[in-house]
Parts: C-alpha cells; structure tokens; sequence
C-alpha cells in the first residue's frame, strides 16, 4: 500500500491535490463466494463503534439490516430467487465455487432456488457528489483517493444524501449528522485493511490498490464465464461509467438492480458548471435589462 501511484487512471487523490500520494486503495467485492456470515458487519461495527441496529424480525428473509445506513456502514444482502441455476458439465468444476452445482451428462438445469448474497459498501466514488454539495467541508477526500466524513464538522444539513446517486449516505436520527464507511481511514494510515476485509472468511470483500484489484476482478470475470456462468457480470469497475467507477466495485451473478443497486449511476453534480453559467447569464442579462430601463427612465424625464 506505500507504493506511489501511477498516472494511468482517473486519480481523484492527485487531482485534489495530493501530489506524493499512496496509490488509490479500495474493495473488490466478488459476491459469488460470500456466504452471508455478516462477519463483515459485525466487524465493521467493533472497530468503528457503530451503534446496535437490525435487531427487529423484518420479514426480509435473513436480511435483518434491510439497507446501508448511518448505524449500517456493510449491509450483507439476502435475495431469494426461484430461477433455474446455470448450465454446466458436470465434468467441468471450475464453477463449483460458486453456487455448489450439480449436473447432468450434457449439462442440464438443475435446481429452482438460489441465494444471492452480497456485503455492500459506500462506493468511494472518483467523482463524488457528496463532496461537491458538502458546505462546511465535513466530507473530504483522502491521501488514498477515498472520501470520508468528518463527524465534528457536520453540521447535519443533509444535502450529501440525496447527491449520492447510491443512496449510502445517512442521517442518524439523535443527532441528525451524516455517517458512512471511511475505507477505515484509520487503519489505512497504519498500513492495516479494513476491518470487514480484514475478517471475511472467503476473501469476498478484497482490499487493495485499485488498479490491482481490477486486473484481478478481470481475471475472476473471465473465469466465471469460461464456466459457464456467463450471467456473471462487474459493477462499479469502469472507469468510463457516470462516476468515474468506483472504489469499492463488485462482481455480481444478476442485473444490478436485483441487489438494490442502480443500473447506470451518475455523479447527480454533473450539471452544476453548466447550470452556474446559465444562472450567471440570466443575471447578466436581468441585470442589463434592469440598467436599460433606468437609463430610459431617466431620458424621459
């Protein structure tokens, strides 16, 4: 992690203005191995003392937490779906790994029940709306290209919660301040991983440098198909996409939307440079007109 970056990708830590910077760190989340154990949770909640939550019967399976919230900074999903599970050759087991198959000679369908589950996370986001909306600068980005809230500073206006195009930002209800995942910063600058990357068991959630952790999700990806599990998919990893990918990115076996994640994400900010100069030309031009009609008010007298 004290390697120094390389210029090959979006840095958003470089362009803040951290010119000696430690590469962009973040998580690779490969949700075909996790098991739902919610280590990942209850570390999260030891090491950042996050208060108690989801101890209610919500009816939503396993899912006890239901969403990310301000107290819910790693919120492992449970999905129930009746669909037949892929197609495989029973001689071929580089699948295995992934939902326990078990075949037919000629690969036929089997099974009408799966579960997917998967640990979700702020996304750290290259381009992040939060900061552009935050007024007293609570939210900042990090040396390792993460975004992270200062408690102390909030001052609970609430606006970062509605620019997050993920719906990770929180608004705890005895205070009214904003919370979410900070990558544990702290950590990070004694050269420790996160305590939820630290404590899955199945190395579901992967930590470290950015650029690294997407060769080896390319890798994962292509393995996956070349067993046929071609519904098997990378969220968040595209540079490209409407946030400049994420920091935290996942491998997932269905459409995003079956994990509550939006399709095609955008920065809610994008429009704000332009809006602020048609806002500044209507000024110009009311205060033109204004100036007009006082000069010809002043001629005709």
């Amino acid at each position: 992690m004290s390697s120094r970056r390389t210029v090959d990708l979006p840095d958003p830590a470089f362009d803040t203005g951290y010119r000696d910077a430690p590469q962009r760190v973040g998580f690779f989340t490969d949700t075909s191995v996790c098991i739902g154990c919610k280590a990942c949770e209850v570390a999260c909640k030891t090491w950042n003392a996050i208060p108690e939550d989801g101890l209610t019967f919500t009816g939503m399976s396993l899912d006890n937490t239901q969403t990310l919230g301000a107290s819910t900074w790693r919120h492992v999903a449970f999905i129930e779906q009746r669909t037949p599970l892929a197609r495989q050759d029973p001689g071929d087991m580089r699948g295995t790994d992934v939902l326990a198959r078990l075949g037919e000679p000629g690969g036929t369908e089997v099974g009408d029940f799966r579960w997917l589950m998967a640990s979700d996370v702020c996304k750290h986001c290259t381009h992040a709306a939060c900061l552009d909306v935050c007024p007293t600068g609570s939210l900042f980005r990090t040396e390792f290209g993460t975004v992270v809230v200062q408690e102390d500073i909030c001052n609970g206006c609430g606006y970062c919660i509605p620019a997050c195009p993920y719906g990770v930002i929180d608004q705890r209800k005895e205070d009214g301040r904003a919370w979410k995942c900070t990558l544990c910063y702290d950590r990070l600058g004694d050269d420790l991983e996160p305590a939820c990357a630290k404590a899955c068991p199945t190395d579901s959630i992967q930590f470290g440098p950015l650029q690294e952790l997407r060769e080896r999700a390319d890798t994962r990806l292509a393995a996956l198909h070349a067993a046929g599990v071609s519904e098997a998919r990378l969220y968040g990893r595209d540079p490209s996409d409407g946030v400049g990918g994420d920091g935290a990115f996942f491998l997932l076996l269905d459409e995003p939307e079956v994990y509550g994640l939006p399709p095609d994400p955008v920065v809610t900010t994008r429009d704000l440079a332009s809006m602020w100069r048609h806002a500044g030309a209507a000024a110009l031009t009311l205060v033109g007109g204004a100036a007009a009609a006082f000069l010809a008010t002043r001629r005709s007298r």
